[in-house]
């Protein structure tokens, strides 16, 4: 898979976690979709290590997985950095 189609994958992925996470990680829609492309990434990163998992096709079911799964790995500890600030 290019650099590109996990782009979109990433931006994708990014958007349903933010769906599927409760309540508010603060930063809008842009940057949950950046976070949604870094998760992407560490997710087919720990997939390929943990589960020597093949990420060469966009529509595999194990390839959206990894990047959900990663996506919201991401926008969890991301709320818990930004959540600490805003407390008073």
């Amino acid at each position: 898979m290019g650099f590109f189609s996990f782009l979109l994958l990433g931006l994708i992925a990014g958007a349903i976690a933010k769906l599927i996470l409760p309540g508010k990680q603060g930063g809008g829609w842009l940057v949950t979709l950046l976070l949604g492309v870094v998760g992407a990434f560490l997710g087919g990163w720990l997939g390929g290590i943990l589960f020597n998992a093949n990420l060469e096709e966009f529509f595999s079911l194990q390839t959206w997985a990894l990047a959900i799964g990663g996506s919201i790995i991401v926008l969890l500890i991301y709320g818990l950095i930004v959540g600490r600030g805003e407390k008073k």
